[in-house]
């Protein structure tokens, strides 16, 4: 699947390796994801496209516009673990 904005994408590498994130911003080499919990809309992260494997879900631009709503569309992805209890 091609690299597009609202891609759902799981980490290869780095810190985050194997955490599921989303696409907010592309360019030829790098995305900037987030995924509303350690990586908020705030201070998304810069990720080279090659430590990036994509899955086949896109999230639609209304549950990628809060990071309330991202962690509720990533919570399938991490094992049904959304915490609610998360500010904002």
């Amino acid at each position: 699947m091609e690299f597009q904005r609202g891609l759902v994408v799981r980490s290869l590498s780095g810190h985050d390796k194997g955490g599921f994130f989303v696409i907010l911003e592309l360019d030829s080499r790098f995305a900037v994801i987030c995924d509303g919990r350690r990586r908020k809309l705030e201070k998304p992260k810069k990720k080279n496209l090659i430590h990036l494997a994509a899955t086949n879900t896109v999230a639609p631009e209304v549950s990628i516009r809060t990071n309330r709503g991202i962690r509720k569309l990533l919570s399938p992805f991490n094992g049904g673990t959304e915490d609610t209890m998360l500010s904002d």
